[in-house]
This record gives structure tokens, C-alpha cells and sequence, in this order.
């Protein structure tokens, strides 16, 4: 009977510390790989070994990357682990080549369910934390870029860094004028919808998580996608934020920028940018932001998307300010995508110099589209971006137009065949692009439309950081032929080809053939055990992912490589960004800068490095002298020493005086803009300094070519 009562007493304890624990700790899933995931990682394996354009070897050193690669994409901020929990793993360091070869996820399992663990003590830390008000008077300063930090060493740095990080967070709310209890819970719901999500974490996520680590170690443009993250992360063009033209995916608890759709509110309104991190919506210009760190993807779908003509506010962390990006708002107006807002546009903007008059056309381009369905069907009319240019240009040429400019700004590329097409409207036959696949062998991709060059007169491309891969293409041709004159910054730099490869019928083919030779080799619990597998993916309809791999990579026609470097223009116009900050020179493991053998070509030279340098002395210039570009130099350079800044004030009434002096530097930057020439030019053009400057010369290009 005593014994009885003991067992039923530690019975009761036990029930009455579960009623105890957190939520979060009774639902917690048992992370272990799928049935499928180890063959799945085996076959991923032999794809990079045998088609990945660096034909890197897994070895120690890249088994080195890939451990330092998963514990950077679980804990970016190093935040969650301790130096000597991170020790703890250091058996796997330079074992993971030999496991992933043989389907062994163990090292990404175990970490992945010790970041659960640790991340699930950090939330019960932080409301905690909240439940007093912190001291705002303070003198002490938060170091927020901790890319390369050491990790904390014991568990009273690592609560002082989290301290630290709440304060910075708690701090916006206190300078809008909010008391403590409405700030202490507006913050408890965003780490418990944080904790909610990493509690619903699956197997699927973790094999994702590691996949990709592995795949980003040989460069950062492969990448494995999961199911789920083909069906929810990455959402659908057709339905992807429907009303600002964006698609998004889920990075753990953010939800990030993946794509701006060309002609969309989002592109047209130049803000928002790809790798965006939104952590905040309001709707209207009067509703209150809520918080959407650790929200599903779905859900966060469902507060932007809205009724065509109302407005939705977006909090969020710019890319392009690295770890200082501080909350900026953007507004936009909803609105329907429409198809034909992404196709290439004409117009034509009049300069006046000197008592003459230059109708210079302008063709915006936002990216290289072709319909290859009705093309492949033989319709005869069907879209494609040299098509419509054609159009545009006769059209333009109609009300003779003295030159022209291709904005290429913003376009990240497209179709490859396009940009080869488009060349050839400004150049005789010839190669346009060089393409060297991962056995050396070199593609020569020419313009063979007989000659013909629809437009024969002064030209311009003007580019951005942003221009990429096909824009970057066309206006290298267009440099390397001496064409025409390339303005504005140096381009984005990605000169590298991914195709997509379905592992599902990949790993279907792969063991029939396996379970052929191992009957032959009279192997039966090898060929059963395949068997076995085939049967269970076929019954239970699973879905594998797919792997995008570089496979190739472009080579401009005198053999240089657009790789890291991009399109250097011969005109560069000021810039706020770092080679190092943004663009593919930005990712330490990007594919290196190289060169191959010249193609055979005939330059046009239409322009010489006389032009070129009477364009920059006329830039000069300009710069010195023009309010537009004075300002958009001081904005430049105060950007610039923002991103050199690596610590922030958690002083209050420090941070209410650093936002007092932002506005106070607007205000004085506020310079009237002088419209150019004898004319004003479209008042659009003060708030475009690069186009107003872009229609500036080419304005010289023409008068030089009339004489």
C-alpha cells in the first residue's frame, strides 16, 4: 500500500509539472530525417560532385564551410549559442563530407534541435526580462554588428547580450510615446509567436536548413528548396502578394523579400528591394503596425494583400544596411499587377541648349521577358522584349527622336535569348555573349539577323547596382562594340547560369538503376531495401525538392567575366554601395572573377575614349554644380558613414537627439532643384537625379553626332 502511495504521489508530481511547463515544451516534434531524406541528401551529393560548374570536391575544407554555414544561418547574430556548446560540435567539423556522401544527417539534426532548445530558453529569458521596466537613462551602447563576434562565453554575457538586444528593440516604442506595460506586451507577443513557430519546426525544415547549408558552401546561388518551401515559402507569381507585386519566402522567423515583380507598385516605387526583411504591417496611413516577426508566411500574405487603390504600410530592415538597418516604413498603393505594366516602355523628353532643341527617346526595360509558350506554339505575335522594342524604337523614330537612352535600372535580368536579340537591334552580326559550362567547353551565343540594325544613332545605358545577369549581358556587348555610352553604377555582378533540377524523378531513375545492379550482384537486402523505399514514395505520393545548381558561367565577347565585378560604366555616377555591401561581390563563397579567350568580333566604334572622356568632363562638371546632384552626394555620404557605424546609443533622450538631427539634416538638404536647360525638363526628373543627369548627356552625345 505504501508503495502504492509513493507511485501514485510521484504520479501527481509529474502531472502537476506538466500542467507547469510551458506550451512550447509539450509540443515539441521528435526532429529525425524522413524515411526518404538520407538517400535524398546522397543523390544531392553526387549532382554537385558531378554537374556543379567549380567542380569543388567534398572534402575536409568544404565539410569546414558547411559546418560554419549552419551554425551562421541558425544564429546570424550569435545570440543563441555558447562558445562552448558551438566547441561541443567540433567532432563533426571535418567529418560531414564523409557523412553526407553516405546519407548520414545526423550533425544537422542535433544542431538544429539544439538551436530549438536554446532558442525556447532565450523566449522564457525575454518575458522574464520584460516584466520591469528597463533603465532608459542609462549611458550604455548595443553592438549590433556581431557577424563576426565571438560567441558568448557563459550564460551571463549571453543574458546581457539579450538585455542588450531587448532595450534596442524596447527603444522605438519608448520614442513614439508608449508606457512600459503596452511596450512589455507588444513585445511578449512577438517572441511567443516566435517561440510558437520554432516549436512547429518539422524534419522537413531541418533537412532544408542543412541542405542548405551544405549547397551554399559551393556558392550562393544554390540552393536546395524543400516541397513545402516550393508550395508556402516561396508563394506563387499568381498569387504572391497581390497588390504590390512582390514575392516573398520565410527565412526561420522573417519574412524576406525574394522578388520584385517588374511594373508592380513594389518595383515602381523603387523602396521596397530584394532581401528585404518586413517585420511590421499597418493598413492605411492611419492603422497601427503589427508586429509580424516569427508570423507564418501565409499570414503575413494575408495582411498586405488588399483591395486595388488602398494603402499598406511596411516596416522594414533594408537589405542594403547590413546589421544597422534600423526600421524604415514604406507606403504603398495597391494595386492590380497588371501584365502590360511589365512590358518595355517609350517616351520621348525634350532638352533645350543653347537655343536648339534634342527630342531624346528614353526605353525603360524592366526586365528581359518572352512568352515561350505562344512562341513554342508558333503563335506569330507573341511577347518578347525585342519585339515590343522594335515597336517602341520605329515608333520613336517617327517623331525623330536625336538619340537614345535603354534604363536598364532595376532589371535583374531574364531571358538570355532576348538579351542576345536586343543587342542585335544596335549592332551588325556578331557575338554577343560567351557561355562556359562546367567541362570547359565555350559556347559563342551570337546575333545572326543578317546585318539589319533597326537603330543606328547616338545611344545610351544607364544601369544601377541593381542591374543584373541579362542587363548586364546587353550592356556589355553594347560597351565592348563601342555602341554606345553605359551611365550610372556598376552593375550588380552575377555572371553565373542555374538550371533546376526535380529530384523525385532524379531518384526514381537512380534506384531502379541501383536496384538492377544489385540484383546482378546478387545483393538482395540492398536491392529490398530500395525496393522498399520506391514503393513507399509511390504510395504515399511524396514529394522530394528541387536542387537550383550553377551550371555555367557568362563571359563578355572579349572574354572577361561579368563574375564579382559587373559592368563598369563609362560614365560611374555616385553610389552608395560597397562592392562589399551589395552585389555578388557581397557573398564571400560567389564564384571568383576569371577570363577566357576573345571572341572573334568587329567593334562599331561609334564611340571612342575621346567621347567618353569630354562626357566625364562634362559630368564633372555637373556635379559641382548642380543642386539635384550636390544633394544626392551629401545623402550618399551620409548613408555611407551610417553603414560604418557598428554600435547604437540605448540612451533615450541620445537616440531622441540622433532622430531630431536626422530631420534637421533633411531639412537642410532640401535644395531647390534647378531644372536644366533653357526649358524645365519634367519635374520628375529633380526627384531622378540619375536620369535628369543621364538626359544631360545624352543630350552631348546627340549635338557631338548632328556636328
Amino acid at each position: 500500500m505504501k508503495k502504492l502511495m509513493v507511485t501514485l504521489m510521484g504520479l501527481m508530481m509529474c502531472l502537476v509539472c506538466w500542467a507547469q511547463t510551458p506550451d512550447s515544451t509539450r509540443v515539441l516534434n521528435d526532429l529525425q530525417p524522413l524515411k526518404q531524406q538520407p538517400r535524398e541528401a546522397i543523390l544531392i551529393t553526387q549532382f554537385l560532385a558531378g554537374f556543379h560548374y567549380n567542380k569543388t570536391n567534398l572534402n575536409d575544407s568544404l565539410s569546414e564551410v558547411i559546418f560554419s554555414n549552419l551554425f551562421s544561418d541558425l544564429d546570424a547574430n550569435r545570440a543563441y549559442f555558447l562558445e562552448k556548446e558551438v566547441a561541443a560540435f567540433e567532432s563533426y567539423k571535418y567529418e560531414l563530407d564523409n557523412q553526407l556522401v553516405e546519407g548520414d544527417l545526423r550533425f544537422g539534426f542535433e544542431v538544429f534541435s539544439a538551436y530549438r532548445t536554446r532558442a525556447i530558453e532565450r523566449y522564457q529569458f525575454v518575458y522574464k526580462l520584460l516584466e520591469k521596466e528597463m533603465d532608459f537613462d542609462k549611458e550604455e551602447y548595443f553592438d549590433f554588428d556581431r557577424e563576426n563576434a565571438p560567441w558568448p562565453k557563459n550564460e551571463r554575457e549571453r543574458d546581457e547580450l539579450w538585455r542588450k538586444i531587448i532595450k534596442n528593440q524596447a527603444l522605438p516604442y519608448k520614442l513614439a510615446g508608449r508606457d512600459w506595460p503596452d511596450i512589455s506586451k507588444s513585445l511578449t507577443d512577438r517572441y511567443k509567436r516566435v517561440e510558437r513557430a520554432v516549436t512547429q519546426y518539422t524534419s522537413e525544415d531541418v533537412f532544408q536548413a542543412y541542405m542548405n547549408a551544405f549547397t551554399t558552401a559551393y556558392d550562393p546561388h544554390t540552393n536546395y528548396f524543400s516541397p513545402t518551401d516550393a508550395e508556402d515559402f516561396e508563394i506563387d507569381m499568381s498569387l504572391s502578394l497581390e497588390g504590390i507585386g512582390a514575392r516573398l519566402m520565410q527565412q526561420l522567423d522573417y519574412t524576406v523579400v525574394s522578388d520584385i515583380m517588374p511594373g508592380g507598385p513594389a518595383y515602381l516605387g523603387k523602396e521596397l528591394e530584394q532581401n528585404d526583411k518586413i517585420i511590421g504591417i499597418a493598413q492605411g496611413d492611419e492603422g497601427v503596425f503589427e508586429d509580424v516577426i516569427g508570423w507564418r508566411l501565409s499570414e503575413v500574405v494575408r495582411k498586405i494583400r488588399g483591395p486595388k487603390g488602398t494603402v499598406v504600410r511596411l516596416q522594414v530592415l533594408k537589405h542594403s544596411k547590413g546589421a544597422s538597418a534600423q526600421p524604415e516604413v514604406i507606403r504603398i498603393v495597391r494595386d492590380k499587377i497588371k501584365l502590360e505594366e511589365q512590358e518595355a516602355k517609350a517616351e520621348v523628353i525634350p532638352f533645350v541648349e543653347n537655343g536648339k532643341t534634342y527630342k531624346l527617346g528614353v526605353i525603360t526595360i524592366p526586365s528581359f521577358y518572352i512568352n515561350f509558350d505562344e512562341r513554342n506554339r508558333g503563335v506569330q505575335d507573341y511577347k518578347s522584349t525585342t519585339r515590343d522594342v522594335k515597336a517602341l524604337i520605329a515608333n520613336l523614330e517617327t517623331q525623330g527622336i536625336d538619340g537614345l537612352m535603354i534604363d536598364l535600372r532595376y532589371n535583374g535580368g531574364g531571358s538570355l535569348d532576348e538579351a542576345i536579340e536586343l543587342t542585335g537591334l544596335f549592332i551588325p552580326d556578331g557575338p554577343v555573349v560567351q557561355v562556359r559550362d562546367m567541362q570547359n567547353q565555350v559556347e559563342v551565343m551570337a546575333d545572326t539577323d543578317g546585318g539589319r540594325v533597326l537603330y543606328k544613332g547616338p545611344l545610351t545605358v544607364l544601369v544601377n547596382r541593381y542591374s543584373a545577369s541579362a542587363s548586364e549581358i546587353f550592356a556589355g556587348a553594347i560597351q565592348d562594340y563601342k555602341r554606345g555610352v553605359i551611365l550610372g553604377e556598376n552593375s550588380f555582378g552575377k555572371g553565373t547560369v542555374q538550371n533546376i533540377v526535380d529530384l523525385g524523378p532524379q531518384l526514381q531513375r537512380q534506384m531502379n538503376r541501383m536496384i538492377s545492379m544489385y540484383q546482378q550482384e546478387g545483393d538482395v537486402k540492398a536491392a529490398t531495401e530500395l525496393k522498399e523505399l520506391r514503393a513507399y514514395l509511390t504510395e504515399n505520393q511524396i514529394d522530394l525538392g528541387q536542387l537550383k545548381m550553377t551550371m555555367a558561367k557568362f563571359y563578355r565577347v572579349t572574354g572577361n567575366s561579368t563574375q564579382r565585378i559587373g559592368i563598369s560604366p563609362d560614365v560611374n555616377f555616385p553610389t552608395p554601395f560597397a562592392p562589399e555591401e551589395v552585389g555578388e561581390s557581397r557573398q564571400s563563397n560567389a564564384l571568383p572573377w576569371d577570363e577566357i579567350i576573345s571572341a572573334q568580333f568587329k567593334p562599331t566604334n561609334q564611340v571612342d575614349q575621346k567621347i567618353v572622356d569630354q562626357l566625364n568632363e562634362l559630368y564633372r562638371l555637373h556635379l559641382n554644380e548642380d543642386p539635384d546632384l550636390r544633394k544626392l552626394v551629401a545623402e550618399i555620404e551620409k548613408s555611407k558613414q551610417e553603414m560604418l557605424q557598428k554600435s547604437i546609443s540605448l540612451n533615450l533622450e541620445e537616440r531622441r537627439t540622433e532622430g531630431a538631427d536626422e530631420e534637421t539634416d533633411e531639412l537642410a538638404t532640401e535644395i531647390p532643384a534647378n531644372e536644366v536647360g533653357e526649358e524645365p525638363l519634367p519635374s520628375r526628373l529633380s526627384k531622378d537625379p540619375y536620369l535628369k543627369e543621364a538626359i544631360r548627356l545624352l543630350a552631348e552625345l546627340a549635338r557631338k553626332s548632328i556636328g
